[in-house]
């Protein structure tokens, strides 16, 4: 079976089992903070296991894209390792459990898969006795293939949260595909055995000291590795030989004339390129971009590396956004996603590719540096630490600098090199932090839920309700009542507060009864419709179970529904004057201001920046109806609905529609019509990330208060010009022609006295053993003008020896240089200039022909000059 049947036939089994089957999520586990990529098919449903949300369906199937980079270094080294990878998965949320989950996947592995049994081992966590009765009894596994293993391989927990055994399905290909060892079995980190699937039993919630109780909503999460089944059903050796990442292969093999399977070298690099590609693709296109931190390092890493290889192969040219274009060949029929940004993914992969060719030609040019220094020292070995600079910072890898090293007859110190591999490997691992499965927080607002019930949302519709209060906290305690000047957290029943989320920042409010008055700064929503209000008592006493009065700031939700209405005619405008491939990679609406995030290759241009904004103005001023309403998915794609900065599942949306000209699915709070806005007035336009930017901008009374800003620093630069305020430009204009002629004028008289400066210090030059020596003081007003001038005289002086030295402030410049043909006598400008400056109380050092150095003691430069002829003296041979 081939990788695309494989994928259907699972999803398509288990449909007939009663799940629905839901499309990949994002690699961006947007609603989830603690983790950069989905590392697995649950990772989406994460919400739904920890009680924090309700799903819409109690049984699905996906085949969910992953990405996981903790071996990045092992991948195309071993049969199965891999960045990116898709998981194939069935899951039910408080609906089967074991007795149905166990016999479906040996129903799939046997019957649809074709798996011989006698061939198939069956592994359990311990103490599991139900899942042994279910393989045993009801599914007819003899006993003696079940194995049992302890909590380190087969019980599934992070830290506090749900949890449960594990149970997996092994393949055994063979003694030829074993280690050897007598005691090669299930389990052996051999090829023979293999892990097909994984399923794990949520049943028990681990508490903060360690505890276990029974969880009464039971769960199923399984994993199935689609490329590791491929391999095996496949019969192939490794997860590349299978059709999912050979045909890639063989792809980048064409473009580079080479062949796979022939050399060992080069099928390396084949399967590195082919496996960091995909990652690199997948990424891109659920909007992940290269930069130098979190995701976007990930990706900036996999894309350097993969391009390191080909350049090991060869390959000098751009190649991998060709790579690239095979992916989304072979995986857009079943990710339609990659098609749709088929030349946003290009576009940013070739981008990042020149780059990064930038980057290794900087990279060139220091080792160049560093072996021409290391000779002239005498040396054999480039030190570890310049090799692992140069593959850390410029991208080099070991293989190359020790290619380029051996061509000038110099070694590489590998050992070093490793040791401050493993430095940095071991300072990652330091900084990661276990990141729990629920926080202790999350816990405490779950079961209150579960106890009280949830909180019903009105704030769409009317900015006041009457509510009761449900609980209040302090401090993350639960308390009866909270007096006048504490900071607490509480929860209604009803509120009309917008709790912060998608971007948009939460409402103030006031909550008040008979003698009860309550501030509210913060609302946050940290699980599924429950409202916490976080605030100050101002006066009274608050105790669970008041009849409340709640008061949204209005004023504060105009401003904010006034910028998020904007935000959505800024990105259609963008969309308008940029191109299809905008999309928004982040917001925050405040009631101040408004920001947006959006993908995009180079800075917008002012025109383009002054037409986006006549767009939006014009959508504010033609008065358009806001229309709020519910939707299913597939109607709101149907109607060209726009994606938020995130994904929700299940059937039902809010959309978001402004006239003819917008429409966005969207759960913030916004005008009845764009003219409510009043203005919008872009701010700020600027670069967050490779193809990344960012426009800033303000509506309404902020707009107003911008322009009677700017408005005000006219008026003062006209006072300051002495202009009337019409008249201010070209007085400025005046201005700055008349310091240009100034600046031209002092330049030429600048370039005058240096010619006789020139002429002056020729006059001045020595012999030293048959050797042109020049020492003498320059009126250079920084060490870019000095060291242009001791340029001037080394062609002027021919073969020869020159020092310069001038002082601005307190401090003292020095530049020496030797001409080339001197280089042999011994003679070396970083060591002569070193000696020079201690006379000044300075250091110093460089390159044999030209150095530079600098000194605190401007009262010794004349002495420190004089030393010159000696230390030259010193060093002919």
């Amino acid at each position: 079976m081939g990788g695309n049947e494989i994928r259907e036939s699972f999803l398509r089994f288990f449909e007939n089992k009663g799940h629905k089957i839901l499309p990949s999520a994002s690699l961006i586990p947007l609603s989830d903070p603690s983790i950069l990529w989905t590392a697995a098919g649950m990772v989406p449903f994460k919400p739904f296991f920890t009680g924090a949300a309700r799903p819409e369906y109690s049984r699905v199937a996906t085949c969910q894209k992953c990405i996981r980079t903790p071996d990045i270094e092992s991948v195309g080294r071993t049969a199965r390792h891999h960045t990116f990878f898709e998981m194939l998965g069935n899951f039910s949320f408080g609906d089967y459990f074991k007795e149905s989950a166990i016999p479906w996947a040996w129903e799939y592995v046997t019957g649809q898969l074709c798996l011989p049994p006698d061939k198939l081992w069956i592994t359990i966590y311990q103490d599991d006795e139900e899942a042994f009765e279910i393989w045993n009894r009801v599914v007819g596994v003899p006993a003696e293939r079940i194995v049992r293993m302890g909590k380190d391989t087969n019980f599934w927990e992070i830290g506090v949260g749900p949890c449960g055994p594990c149970s997996e399905i092994y393949v055994d290909l063979g003694a030829e595909r074993g280690c050897g060892s007598p005691e090669c079995a299930v389990g052996c980190d051999c090829d023979r055995y293999i892990e097909i699937w994984n399923l794990v039993f949520i049943q028990y919630f681990r508490d903060e000291e360690g505890n276990y109780s029974p969880l009464a909503s039971k769960g199923i999460d399984t994993g199935m590795g689609l490329e590791r089944v491929a391999s095996v059903l496949q019969k192939v050796p490794s997860n590349f030989e299978t059709d999912l990442l050979r045909e890639i292969m063989d792809f980048t093999a064409g473009l580079f004339a080479l062949k796979y399977g022939v050399e060992k070298k080069v099928d390396l690099a084949l399967k590195v390129i082919a496996d960091h590609c995909r990652a690199i693709t997948f990424a891109v296109a659920d909007g992940a971009l290269p930069s130098n931190e979190g995701r976007g390092y990930v990706i900036r890493r996999l894309l350097r590396r993969a391009v390191r290889f080909g350049r090991l192969l060869g390959m000098q040219g751009l190649f991998l956004n060709q790579v690239a274009g095979a992916v989304i060949r072979q995986m857009g029929k079943a990710y339609p996603e990659l098609n749709e940004q088929r030349d946003h993914v290009l576009r940013v992969v070739r981008a990042e590719e020149e780059r990064f060719g930038e980057t290794l030609a900087q990279g060139t040019e220091l080792l160049n540096q560093i072996i021409a220094d290391l000779k002239a020292a005498g040396g054999l070995v480039v030190s570890g630490a310049d090799a692992f600079k140069l593959y850390d910072t410029y991208g080099f890898p070991l293989e190359l600098t020790r290619e380029m090293a051996a061509e000038q007859g110099l070694a590489v110190d590998s050992d070093g090199f490793g040791a401050a591999m493993e430095g940095q490997r071991q300072r990652a691992r330091s900084a990661r932090q276990e990141t729990e499965y629920i926080s202790e927080r999350d816990t405490l607002f779950r079961d209150l839920r579960e106890r009280v019930g949830e909180t019903s949302f009105v704030g769409y519709d009317i900015l006041e309700a009457e509510a009761c209060v449900l609980g209040i906290f302090r401090d993350e305690e639960i308390v009866e009542s909270a007096a006048a000047g504490q900071e607490i957290e509480f929860v209604l029943d009803v509120t009309p507060c917008y709790a912060e989320s998608g971007g948009q920042v939460s409402d103030y409010a006031r909550v008040t009864a008979q003698g009860l008055d309550v501030e509210v700064f913060e609302v946050t929503k940290p699980v599924e419709n429950l409202f916490v209000h976080r605030g100050k008592v101002l006066n009274g006493v608050i105790e669970e179970h008041d009849h409340v009065l709640v008061k949204v700031d209005r004023s504060r939700r105009a401003a904010i529904s006034r910028n998020h209405t904007a935000t959505h005619l800024l990105h259609k405008a963008l969309k308008e004057v940029l191109g299809n491939h905008v999309n928004q990679a982040g917001s925050l609406v405040e009631p101040e201001r408004l920001r947006f995030d959006f993908t995009h290759y180079t800075a917008v241009l002012p025109t383009e920046l002054q037409k986006i904004e006549e767009i939006v103005n014009q959508a504010v001023l033609a008065n358009l109806n806001v229309k709020v309403f519910e939707t299913s998915v597939v109607e709101a794609r149907a109607l060209g609905a726009a994606a938020l900065f995130g994904e929700k599942y299940g059937d039902r949306v809010r959309a978001v529609k402004m006239g003819d000209f917008s429409l966005e699915l969207c759960g913030g709070t916004h005008l009845r019509s764009t003219a409510e806005a009043g203005l919008f007035k872009l701010v700020g336009e600027s670069s967050v990330g490779a193809g990344l930017r960012r426009i800033e901008a303000v509506t309404g009374e902020g707009a107003l208060r911008y322009i009677e800003a700017r408005e005000e620093r006219f008026t003062e630069i006209a006072r300051l010009v002495k202009s009337p305020p019409h008249e201010a430009a070209r007085r400025v204009e005046s201005l700055i022609q008349s310091i240009k002629d100034l600046e031209a004028e002092n330049e030429m008289l600048q370039a005058r006295l240096a010619r006789y400066q020139i002429q002056d210090l020729l006059d001045r030059v020595k012999e030293v053993k048959g050797v042109k020596v020049l020492a003498g003081q320059a009126a250079a007003p920084d060490m870019d003008s000095l060291r242009g001038m001791v340029d001037l005289l080394r062609d002027r002086i021919g073969a020869g020896v020159i020092v310069l030295g001038s002082v601005t402030g307190e401090k003292v410049n020095l530049v020496a240089a030797v001409t080339k043909d001197l280089l042999n006598n011994g003679l070396h400008a970083g060591k002569l200039v070193k000696e020079v400056a201690a006379v000044v109380g300075g250091g110093g050092g460089g390159r044999p022909e030209m150095a530079q150095a600098g000194g605190k003691d401007p009262s010794r430069l004349n002495e420190a000059l004089e030393t010159v002829y000696k230390v030259v003296d010193s060093q002919i041979k």
